[in-house]
């Protein structure tokens, strides 16, 4: 298990690595003129764009510009300044990531809660009147838009019923001030932002955990056990569900990533200042830093959940150590 552990951990550095100099090569290295890109698209004299281009160390070959700013960047945990309004890239990175990874994490500590207990009663009971209401919600959910989902749900649980807040983002910790910090507080205002990305990924994962229960279920070895005399309940949790856990940890990590991928649809409908809206206004701006800074930031976010994804497939099933 330890040798399969640092192979992991070295493939996952190995990749962000790769990830952090494909960047730098596209946003750095590809224009021909940093300072003018800088300059947000407007002519800046010689001696100003000689100035950004010191600055970054632009004026050094390429392969010292890229050691350099990864050199800052593990060193110095730095990514630079905004070239917008001079602020250090990660403290914006700091203030982002919390809202947007407030919403993904919660998000999917929802929909998993939601997706187990259906999925399994689902699949315990085929063609009862649970699982074709099961059936139904999937139906729906995987052919409901998020942002028109986001939209009608601010629509109808907010502004008509008045029972939840319809945008802004609350602290967690309650140490932050003011009356709008505290677990409490952060978990009412991001309700309807976890409801929207549940209502899909729940309905995809009650589809694959009812399909891989009911494939398991016909295995040998799960008729031995119910043929020794082992409890229903043993079985399906020792035996069925573990298994079954496989395709659903596999497709967990792959949608953490297409959720990051996502979210600004999400933030800009419940007016939330995460990653994704950060990353659209710098984009308006030219301003490459943050660019730079969201997409390191998002890169090692999927990293760092493959990883435990990983280690969770590695658990479940012990063959995956060999490989």
């Amino acid at each position: 298990m330890i040798r399969y552990l640092i192979r992991r951990f070295f493939w996952a550095v190995w990749l962000f690595f790769m990830a952090t100099f494909i960047t730098y090569v596209i946003f750095f290295l590809i224009p021909s003129s940093p300072g003018r890109i800088t300059g947000f698209g407007f002519s800046v004299s010689p001696v100003q764009a000689a100035q950004i281009n010191s600055q970054w160390h632009l004026d050094v070959p390429a392969y010292q510009q890229y050691w350099i700013f990864v050199w800052n960047m593990i060193r110095h945990q730095s990514l630079g300044y905004s070239f917008q309004n001079g602020a250090s890239v990660r403290w914006i990175m700091a203030q982002d990531a919390r809202v947007t990874g407030s919403i993904v994490l919660g998000g999917a500590v929802l929909w998993l809660l939601i997706s187990f207990p259906v999925g399994v009663l689902s699949a315990l009971r085929p063609r009862s009147l649970f699982d074709r209401a099961a059936m139904v919600f999937v139906l729906v959910g995987i052919a409901s838009p998020p942002v028109w989902l986001g939209l009608i749900l601010a629509y109808l649980f907010g502004f008509k019923l008045g029972w939840t807040p319809i945008a802004d983002y609350c602290n967690f910790a309650s140490s932050a001030g003011g009356e709008c910090s505290g677990p409490v507080h952060w978990a009412y205002h991001l309700i309807l932002p976890w409801l929207t990305f549940a209502f899909l990924f729940a309905a995809l994962y009650v589809r694959i955990i009812r399909a891989t229960l009911l494939e398991t279920a016909s295995e040998d070895y799960i008729r031995t056990a119910r043929a020794k005399g082992a409890p229903a309940r043993r079985v399906v949790v020792r035996h069925m569900l573990r298994n079954s856990l496989l395709p659903v940890v596999t497709m967990l990590g792959m949608d953490i990533a297409y959720v990051l991928g996502n979210v600004l649809f999400v933030e800009r409908v419940f007016n939330l200042h995460g990653l994704g809206i950060e990353v659209l206004s710098a984009v308006h701006t030219s301003d490459v830093p943050v660019i730079i800074g969201v997409i390191v930031c998002i890169t090692l976010a999927v990293i760092v959940a493959n990883f435990i994804v990983d280690v969770a497939y590695a658990v479940l099933d012990p063959r995956v150590r060999l490989l």
